[in-house]
């Protein structure tokens, strides 16, 4: 029996040897779809945190989080090796000597590695140049997390991306020549988005040789473009039934060495008028993972060739 998915905590334990955990980092960062270098306003779902809920705020240095969460993670699971996440907004989308110093000051004990999430169309090659020297001098691993969502360019637009997928994948190379691991974060739910879709998603991550995927599922948080959408039924959710088949048939064309750092994103209960269908994310986990398991469903279980012909509707 193969196993349902590849897990991220799998992923880290085979590299590493033990438990590895992230530590986020927040800055008082901004985007260039707020500022108007891309666009105003922001992704339709993006509130003003920047996507991040439980980080520590951003006043503190980056040291200060590090060891804050640090001690917090590290005796909650037992973690004695971390991550420094820099999650929040677009963490390349800055001055090439403040993202120097910002790396720079990870440079700490027990940290190895730097995750940097951001958008396509604020990756550099100087600032990747700089990565790659870092790393090596520093023996301390990188990756870099982008949001693509979805492959449907008509679903980017709605959601105000002001980037493509003709970005995604410019961004994807330059990273890759660098040697970096690169991890995705897709919806599986949103509600203009067919199964098609979502399987034409899989089949592009799959073609760039993706390293790691984080699967969501869209919420809507209060004070967004999304929510005044929502109050004035201009969106239908789909339902959590839909959202399992398509977690599960993402996953059954997604290649078997990507590891999946999440099944479901979460936000907190004050701060969305919709999320996860009112269910607990772990419940939904466990849906999804009963529903492969009953179904025979497995991590890259078909082909690339068979998901052209589904597709297309061939035999």
């Amino acid at each position: 029996m193969n196993r349902i998915y590849y897990p991220v905590s799998e992923y880290y334990k085979k590299k590493y040897g033990e438990k590895v955990y992230k530590l986020p980092i927040k800055l008082d960062l901004t985007c260039p779809n707020r500022d108007g270098s891309a666009g105003y306003g922001g992704c339709i779902y993006c509130s003003e945190s920047g996507g991040s809920f439980e980080n520590l705020p951003s006043y503190l240095n980056i040291k200060t989080q590090i060891e804050k969460n640090k001690k917090y993670i590290g005796k909650k699971y037992s973690a004695k090796k971390f991550i420094a996440y820099f999650q929040n907004f677009t963490n390349t989308y800055m001055g090439y000597d403040v993202f120097k110093e910002l790396i720079d000051a990870c440079d700490l004990e027990d940290i190895v590695g730097i995750s940097i999430s951001t958008r396509s169309d604020c990756i550099s090659e100087d600032k990747l140049q700089y990565l790659y020297e870092f790393k090596k001098n520093k023996n301390m691993d990188i990756d870099i997390e982008l949001g693509l969502q979805t492959a449907n360019y008509h679903t980017l637009d709605i959601l105000n991306r002001k980037e493509d997928l003709a970005d995604f994948i410019s961004a994807v190379l330059m990273i890759k020549k660098y040697g970096f691991d690169i991890c995705t974060h897709v919806i599986l739910s949103l509600p203009w988005d067919d199964l098609n879709d979502v399987i034409e998603t899989a089949r592009i991550l799959n073609s760039l040789k993706i390293d790691k995927v984080k699967i969501h599922s869209l919420y809507i948080v209060k004070g967004t473009v999304l929510e005044k959408l929502f109050l004035e039924n201009k969106i239908t959710m789909i339902s959590k039934e839909d959202f399992i088949v398509r977690v599960s048939e993402f996953l059954r064309r997604i290649d078997k060495n990507t590891a999946v750092e999440r099944l479901i994103g979460r936000a907190p209960e004050e701060e969305t008028i919709f999320c996860n269908w009112n269910t607990s994310w772990w419940v939904i986990r466990d849906e999804i993972e009963n529903y492969m398991q009953k179904n025979g469903f497995y991590q890259g279980q078909l082909k690339l060739k068979k998901d052209y012909k589904v597709i297309r509707g061939l035999k």
